[in-house]
């Protein structure tokens, strides 16, 4: 699979996420994908069909699909039953609907909030982070892992 992440100098002083936080979110195994997308070729597909091959359990949030990488899709997180605990939410939303996703990501009691490459809201991560879950954003999970473990 072709790298779908930018990987270069794209990350500016402003945008340097705590190494550390990164690499605890990375040991978090249970992802709430919102915006995954049915298209393969889409980066809301691409990139959490490469964790879940590399072990993390992925949960689609669509709600315009019942099935997504063989796992039930779920219309918004709150939707998500309570016996599946929820650890990173990753956003593949346009940084205005951030906000409302956050506020759902605290509801379900969720440990970090990861914005991919192009998506920053700086309000809703310091509610985030304000609430105790740790933030990522404007960073590609893919890439964060390669560096990570390969």
């Amino acid at each position: 699979m072709s790298d779908v992440c930018n990987t270069g100098n794209n990350i500016g002083e402003s945008n340097k996420s705590n190494i550390n936080d990164i690499k605890e979110i990375l040991e978090y195994r249970t992802i709430a994908v919102v915006g995954c997308s049915t298209n393969p070729e889409k980066d809301a597909n691409k990139i959490p069909r490469y964790l879940q091959e590399n072990g993390y359990r992925i949960i689609p949030v669509n709600p315009f699909a019942s099935e997504i990488l063989g796992q039930r899709a779920y219309p918004s997180l709150v939707d998500i039953p309570d016996d599946i605990k929820v650890d990173v939410v990753m956003i593949f939303r346009p940084a205005e609907d951030v906000p409302s996703i956050v506020d759902h990501a605290i509801e379900i009691g969720a440990r970090a909030v990861w914005m991919p490459l192009g998506i920053r809201n700086e309000d809703a991560a310091r509610k985030a982070q304000d609430a105790g879950l740790k933030v990522v954003q404007d960073r590609c999970m893919k890439a964060e892992h390669q560096k990570t473990y390969f």
